[in-house]
């Protein structure tokens, strides 16, 4: 008898509907499943209870991560129901930072492809090639051309584990089912000479593509999307500087599109500074920010937080005199000649200064942001200068993956008398502190972006606009309890994090409903409809 891909060990090696040991009695039987499996039939919650043990049995993050993404190519729903009941756990090692070393690696330790790669020698022929992904109804795509991997810099066709670990989280996070998402990476090339001389090098080996042909490939990708997939989201992600602020600034006004870099950084940090105004009893109109680093992460965040000191009725001009940058070369000011088209905004009508410190001293801001990929950064004296002028100063050090981060918690709270109101990219354990646990929070994107792709999901949203990552800022801080507030945290605990997606989803629907922008009529019960499509992991 000739077995079906439904049947047998076909249906064994098919990750969205293999149960592994939970197939039924009945089931092993119709499916030809008898002595493929042991005997036993296990429930879910047994299959996951082995699953943690083992994860938790692995002596690097590494291991655990590469064991997690082993579990999801056989078994979809197993990996989810793992990921959604675990999440504080395993978010640091299927996103950040353990995905950072991950994409390091990923050419050393590649088994089978997780997305689509398209390469520059597939122009002409980009449309015909989507159609080669098994699910045709796709509603995220995640895009990335590998060229500024977290804080890591080119990592070329490796850059793939990025797209793969935002839509795992998309799924987990928000409740977008799987077969609707679609990772992307556009190799391109690469100028990272270690992958180009590396003979295992899964990528282009030669170097990056620039210009006019980038474009080129760039707007063939975007135009196929739209006709093999006419209701995705795309999201462009870990782009570099040169190219990420026009394709945003270009395609936003053309399809639903947006940038996490610049656009859900923006938006989870404005809603730090959202919480932190709950503790301070400061508002908004008294901050003044300090940056150490001016690229998408940066400028995302002071463009977002301009946007809302805009809505209370701040003239702009005056909204960007409170952001002040400072680059690899010093302030951002109207004396430099050097300065790139996204940054010239904020440069100050000021004499050069050419230190963090010195800027810190002389502005001395409420809010000190790090997003600058440099270790070590906020020093002691630039922390303690924090604590002289503030009662409980501001720090974020954003940059990713830990190794990356401008200061630790420990540091921050230690060299302010624990006064410090502290947020991070990647994850730090509580610090005690003269007797009182600190909790400091994570400005994880994924607070954000999965949120934002449910709400535009579920009403059909033509476009994502600004207005909807301020949306999505204020509800992640209305999210944030007075419990967790108490103990210095500015986000909502991670186990939370469905709700709170739920939550900005219903914010960015009924911006999109209140713009016209929407392609679905409204639904009686909106919240009831999000929580309708939302996919929870169980087996049918």
């Amino acid at each position: 008898m000739l077995m079906t891909s439904a049947e047998g060990a076909a249906l064994l090696h098919n990750p969205s509907r293999n149960k592994g040991t939970a197939f039924t009695v009945q089931e092993r039987e119709e499916h030809h499943l008898r002595g493929l499996l042991p005997p036993r039939v296990f429930t879910l919650e047994e299959q996951v209870a082995r699953v943690i043990t083992n994860v938790r049995t692995k002596a690097t993050p590494i291991e655990k991560y590469l064991y997690l993404m082993g579990l999801y190519e056989r078994n979809q729903v197993l990996f989810y129901r793992v990921l959604i009941d675990n999440m504080a756990e395993l978010m640091p090692i299927v996103y950040t930072p353990t995905v950072g070393q991950a994409c390091q690696e990923y050419s050393k330790n590649f088994v089978n492809a997780h997305g689509m790669y398209i390469s520059i020698e597939d122009a002409g022929q980009i449309e015909r090639i989507l159609g080669n992904w098994p699910e045709q109804d796709i509603r995220v795509i995640v895009v990335t051309d590998g060229e500024r991997i977290l804080g890591l810099g080119d990592l070329g066709a490796n850059g793939m584990g990025i797209p793969v670990g935002k839509l795992a989280l998309y799924s987990a996070c928000a409740g977008i089912h799987p077969e609707h998402c679609l990772p992307v990476t556009l190799d391109v090339g690469t100028n990272n000479s270690e992958f180009v001389n590396d003979p295992l090098y899964i990528g282009l080996r030669q170097p990056r593509l620039r210009g006019e042909q980038l474009d080129a490939l760039v707007e063939e990708f975007v135009t196929a999307v739209q006709h093999r997939f006419p209701h995705a989201i795309i999201q462009f992600e870990d782009f570099g500087n040169r190219n990420a602020f026009r394709l945003l600034e270009h395609y936003r006004h053309i399809c639903r599109c947006f940038n996490d870099d610049i656009q859900g950084t923006a938006a989870v940090t404005l809603a730090g500074i959202y919480s932190s105004l709950r503790i301070t009893g400061k508002s908004l109109k008294d901050q003044t920010l300090v940056f150490l680093g001016a690229g998408e992460a940066g400028i995302g965040i002071a463009d977002l937080f301009v946007s809302a000191l805009k809505a209370e009725g701040v003239s702009e001009g005056e909204a960007r005199r409170k952001c002040w940058f400072v680059d690899s070369k010093g302030l951002v000011c109207n004396e430099r000649t050097d300065l790139q088209d996204h940054k010239r905004p904020y440069a100050h009508l000021h004499r050069f200064v050419p230190t963090l410190l010195e800027v810190v001293e002389l502005v001395k801001p409420t809010a000190l942001i790090g997003v600058s990929g440099m270790p070590q950064t906020f020093t002691q004296a630039i922390v303690e200068a924090m604590g002289e002028f503030n009662d409980r100063p501001v720090i974020f050090s954003l940059s990713n993956p830990t190794s990356k981060s401008e200061c630790t918690a420990e540091q921050a709270y230690r060299w302010t008398d624990g006064r410090a109101i502290f947020a991070s990219g990647s994850p730090f354990d509580p610090v005690k502190y003269n007797g009182k646990t600190l909790v400091p929070g994570q400005g994880n994107n994924s607070y954000i972006f999965p949120g934002v792709g449910l709400g535009v999901m579920a009403c059909g949203a033509k476009r994502v606009t600004d207005e909807m990552f301020a949306a999505a800022a204020k509800t992640l801080a209305e999210t944030t309890s007075q419990a967790d507030l108490d103990t210095g945290c500015i986000f909502p605990p991670l186990g939370r994090i469905r709700e709170v997606s739920a939550h900005i989803a219903y914010a960015v629907a009924e911006i999109a409903y209140k713009r016209d922008l929407c392609e679905f009529p409204r639904p009686k019960d909106l919240m009831a409809h999000i929580h309708e499509i939302m996919f929870d992991p169980q087996y049918e």
